[in-house]
C-alpha cells in the first residue's frame, strides 16, 4: 500500500505540473496548442498532453486521498 500511495502522490504532482505547463502555454501562445509536443513523434499534441496530464493528476489525487491515513 505504501508504494501505491507514494506512486499516486508522485503521479499527481507530475500530472499537475504538466497540466499547469500547458495551461500557461494556452495563455501565452494559444496558437501552438495544435502542434506536436515534441519533434521526436507526431503524437501527442500539446492540447492532448494537457488533457492526459489533467486526467492523471485527478485520478492519482483521488487514489492518494483514499489511501492516506486519517488521523
Amino acid at each position: 500500500m505504501k508504494i501505491i500511495k507514494s506512486a499516486s502522490l508522485t503521479l499527481f504532482v507530475f500530472g499537475l505540473l504538466g497540466w499547469l505547463y500547458i495551461a500557461a502555454v494556452a495563455l501565452v501562445h494559444p496558437e501552438t496548442l495544435t502542434i506536436q509536443l515534441t519533434h521526436f513523434a507526431p503524437w501527442p499534441r500539446e492540447d492532448t498532453f494537457g488533457e492526459i496530464s489533467f486526467a492523471v493528476s485527478f485520478i492519482s489525487f483521488f487514489i492518494w486521498n483514499l489511501l492516506k491515513d486519517n488521523k
